[in-house]
């Protein structure tokens, strides 16, 4: 059976105007741990780790903008450097640095461009399943041209603005539907990242608390070389975990590894894009033995 969670408290931070949201496992006084969740997620999906390693080191998790109990961007725009400001921000805000960080997919990646920006900040990094591309895409991506991207993103924006939320009539539908992302997750933890991961309408009905705009992100400067100026400029150690049921590509295998001065890659079988709920115990012990190195 799933261990009871014994909750943070609720904090808050302003940055660029906005009211961004956070959580606090206490023990303060040992060593600052910042975890970053993935996008389309929210801060309460750490709580299974977190939980555990609360008891050596002072958690704290954000909600980024557009996600959680965080305020939406203005207008619906979001680009990489607002996120990495937030985090500058909100380690401002606390005093907590020099950080631990783990991060989760696109957290994972805003946690590498954080300590590539300052890489005095951060002391230890783990990257779970961070969609990192291979030097080739992002050399690619960069050689494309700057029109046709500006279009397609305006073009994404327009769709956007006719979308609405979806709404579930009842939160066990929206139960149904995070258990159908993720399959190996238990019923308990589907039911503990739906109550923390949808606000309910004024009609009854239930709807995810991200903001749809975040589907139509600003074409984005960090790219090809940048990024790669940015990991050459990490100098804590990095661990890269990811299921080996993962779609994302494997930055060991796809030449993205070279690119750091100290780094090293694990897959764990049997899991997915979300490894540190599919397996909680080999995540724990890999992390608690990375973060004591």
């Amino acid at each position: 059976m799933t261990q009871q969670i014994v909750g943070p408290t609720s904090h808050h931070f302003f940055s660029h105007r906005l009211k961004l949201h956070y959580v606090d496992w206490g023990n303060e006084g040992a060593p600052p741990l910042l975890m970053i969740h993935g996008g389309y997620d929210h801060c309460r999906n750490w709580d299974w780790m977190a939980e555990d390693l609360r008891r050596d080191y002072h958690i704290i998790a954000p909600d980024l903008r557009g996600h959680g109990d965080s305020a939406w961007g203005v207008g619906g725009s979001y680009m990489l450097a607002d996120f990495v400001y937030d985090i500058a921000q909100l380690l401002r805000h606390t005093g907590l640095r020099p950080v631990r960080i783990v991060g989760h997919s696109f957290g994972g990646f805003l946690s590498l461009l954080f300590a590539g920006t300052f890489p005095e900040m951060v002391s230890h990094l783990v990257a779970i399943d961070p969609f990192i591309h291979s030097p080739e895409q992002l050399q690619a991506q960069r050689d494309k041209p700057v029109a046709p991207q500006l279009i397609g993103w305006m073009d994404r924006l327009h769709q956007l603005s006719a979308r609405q939320p979806r709404r579930y009539p009842t939160l066990e539908d929206a139960l149904q539907r995070m258990r159908g992302e993720n399959p190996h997750l238990s019923v308990e933890q589907a039911r503990h990242l739906t109550i923390h991961g949808v606000n309910q309408n004024e009609d009854g009905s239930y709807s995810w608390k991200f903001d749809n705009y975040m589907r139509g992100m600003q074409p984005q400067l960090l790219t090809g070389p940048e990024c790669m100026e940015l990991w050459a400029r990490i100098a804590c150690p990095v661990l890269f975990l990811r299921g080996g049921e993962s779609k994302f590509s494997d930055p060991e295998h796809n030449g993205a590894l070279a690119h750091f001065r100290d780094a090293r890659a694990v897959n764990l079988p049997g899991a997915g894009h979300w490894v540190h709920h599919d397996k909680l115990a080999p995540v724990l012990e890999l992390t608690r033995t990375f973060l004591r190195c």
